[in-house]
């Protein structure tokens, strides 16, 4: 039972009693896991281009781009770098005062190859006293650490992910911001402007705010382009209710319902509001020098060229559709275009009328699309590429979690763990219809598919609702296809050392 209490925070959020109600009912029910077809391969749901089709898709996005389209670069950034120092926080914490784990001591040894090295001198020298390097020979690592991560230090504990120094240049060391800022130039650009939108968390926002305007100008003379840069943070309103272990309200100490952010697939409502023909989509970390940028800039103009190549056709068959004059064999084309081209197949759909059939058609083709890089499995976390039963029996391409699949069904952990390919959110969408209006994107989310997990709070056990991920269920009723790109244009960084990585340097 709601209290008015209760009632007047969950308006002051935005969100409805009857979604509150569902949240509730979602945690005493469970989400169903999905029923799967097989992993994507090559040949099986992922398409694997030769160098000549390569080539000509980079033309045909290079086309596109020249007929002044609005495209844009759309960078999920909110995460705060704490996990990425959580090794260095356990030592900082810790009763050794040396390094011991082979963690900390890669980190010291290769502590002058950090793009932040200098500014990490800098303030050894104004809390310390002295220069990193006399710091290091006196054994005062600890005091290292904590320049690093503290507040009157560097404060890398609580900035975030994009704010760090990642790569070091000869005019300067730069942050991840500043590397998407120079994708964006070199593929992603058209009418000689380049628009970037970083979501944001609220906290972090005005430093955000800061160090773009400080850095923008150095990059739009240096690429001849004029950027316009936005920003958002993920709504109140998609923030999920926590629950105690027995699903009754988990509650604050002051008494008020416990909300907490619904992970990245809250962030469709920003995708939805965003004013684009085109949206890459990449993740604020996964980002390298300008020496290695080349295989990054080859292979998002070719998913792009398979995006638009793909969509001019279903645009096509759209209109054909709409014309009335088609005959049985056209029907037979436009299928086999959404089962071999989209892979997207209907098992009974020899059953349709024509009538129903044309209807099928148009539904199926007239939605979102995207083109999801998809890289050899290695062995790093990921999404996997999977074929998919979908809710109106359909199977279709998806992007799935390991807490999607039934993790008692020995023969679907196997293909997750046997899956040749993961997502390394490598994706560009589609997002306006044939007739140039935007999709509502929140109408192509599968609900079904969020997720719960176990959390605490100060020493309280609660469970929490994942909402459909941005690039999961969140999309799951998109067109959706599978390129392979090289493992080379995935180099995220999830713990500081990466930072040492030859790709990082």
């Amino acid at each position: 039972m709601l209290s008015d209490k209760d009632k007047k925070q969950i308006a002051q959020k935005g969100i409805s009693e009857e979604k509150l109600r569902e949240e509730f009912e979602q945690f005493k029910t469970g989400f169903p896991f999905l029923k799967l077809e097989g992993a994507a391969a090559a040949g099986k749901g992922i398409y694997v281009p030769t160098d000549e089709e390569r080539d000509k898709y980079i033309r045909t996005w290079q086309e596109y781009k020249d007929e002044g389209h609005r495209i844009v670069k759309f960078v999920p950034a909110s995460g705060a770098a704490s996990r990425m120092f959580k090794n260095m926080f356990a030592f900082l914490n810790g009763d050794h005062d040396k390094p011991e784990t082979d963690f900390e001591k890669e980190f010291f040894a290769g502590i002058k190859k950090f793009a932040f090295h200098k500014a990490l001198c800098d303030k050894c020298k104004q809390n310390n006293g002295k220069s990193l390097k006399e710091m290091l020979e006196a054994g005062e690592y600890k005091a290292i650490v904590a320049n690093m991560l503290n507040g009157e230090g560097l404060n890398y504990g609580q900035l975030p992910k994009g704010l760090l120094l990642f790569h070091n240049y000869d005019d300067g060391p730069r942050t991840p911001m500043e590397e998407h800022l120079v994708e964006a130039a070199l593929y992603a650009s058209s009418n000689g402007e380049a628009h970037v939108h970083f979501t944001v968390s609220h906290e972090h926002m005005d430093l955000f705010k800061a160090k773009v305007a400080e850095k923008v100008g150095k990059y739009e003379k240096r690429f001849g382009v004029k950027y316009d840069i936005t920003f958002s943070e993920q709504k109140p309103s998609t923030d999920t209710v926590a629950v105690n272990p027995d699903n009754t309200p988990f509650r604050n100490e002051d008494g008020s319902l416990l909300f907490r952010p619904g992970g990245h697939g809250a962030l469709i409502e920003n995708l939805n509001e965003i004013d684009a023909d085109i949206v890459f989509i990449k993740n604020i970390d996964n980002v390298v020098p300008d020496r290695l940028k080349g295989d990054t800039v080859t292979y998002k103009q070719l998913i792009a060229g398979v995006l638009v190549t793909l969509q001019k056709k279903a645009f096509e068959y759209l209109r054909v559709l709409d014309s009335g004059t088609y005959n049985h064999e056209k029907l037979e084309e436009i299928i086999r275009f959404l089962q071999r081209d989209l892979c997207c197949r209907k098992p009974d759909i020899k059953e349709l009328e024509d009538a129903d059939l044309v209807i099928y058609l148009r539904k199926k083709l007239n939605r979102p699309m995207r083109v999801c890089g998809m890289v050899k499995n290695v062995g790093e976390p990921g999404g996997g590429p999977f074929l998919t039963y979908n809710q109106d029996g359909t199977i279709s391409l998806q992007i799935l979690e390991s807490s999607q699949i039934d993790q008692s069904n020995e023969e679907y952990v196997s293909m997750f763990k046997q899956g040749t390919h993961f997502n390394p959110v490598d994706l560009v969408c589609a997002t306006k219809d044939y007739k140039g209006k935007p999709f509502n994107l929140p109408d192509y989310v599968d609900k079904t598919t969020g997720f719960i997990s176990s959390k605490s709070k100060n020493g309280r056990d609660l469970k929490a609702l994942e909402l459909p991920g941005l690039w999961n269920g969140s999309m799951s009723d998109w067109n959706t296809v599978f390129v392979e790109v090289p493992l080379s244009t995935f180099n995220p960084v999830k713990t500081v050392n990466d930072l040492l990585r030859e790709q990082h340097q």
